[in-house]
């Protein structure tokens, strides 16, 4: 088993049976070791793109409550580390929700990331190890 920071978009699929990584992601999180470790922008995040599914919601904050999902991330804490990624990606722009996953990937360095999207400093943050899953076996986005 291992242990994992979780991204928006997995956390969306796992909980929307109707979203289209919904089963890969669902496989993906049985393999792993929880709690599955997340920063609030990205619960925020996913909340808000689960606005229509209340149940799903519910079951977000139940995960939480419950251990499932662990909020391991102060940002108050961090503000130069995200200022500076923030400021390297002004040009191809990141959420702050993104910058905490890298920022995080930093220091949780033993953890798998799981995500559907691209992370050029995932790589950076620990070279030579696999950091990030996706549902095409690659590091990266898959459209």
């Amino acid at each position: 088993m291992t242990a994992a920071i979780v991204d928006t978009g997995p956390l969306v699929a796992f909980f929307d049976r109707a979203e289209r990584h919904h089963r890969w992601v669902s496989a993906r999180i049985e393999e792993l070791d929880a709690p599955l470790l997340v920063c609030e922008p990205v619960l925020a995040e996913t909340m808000y793109l689960l606005a229509r599914h209340a149940k799903a919601q519910d079951a977000i904050l139940d995960f939480v409550q419950s251990g499932a999902l662990s909020i391991a991330f102060r940002i108050d804490e961090h503000i130069g580390a995200l200022r500076k990624l923030l400021q390297k990606y002004r040009d191809t722009p990141i959420s702050l929700a993104d910058a905490c996953i890298v920022r995080m990937a930093e220091i949780h360095d033993r953890h798998a990331v799981l995500t559907l999207d691209s992370f050029p400093d995932l790589s950076k943050a620990r070279p030579g190890s696999t950091c990030a899953h996706s549902p095409c076996g690659r590091v990266g986005n898959c459209d």
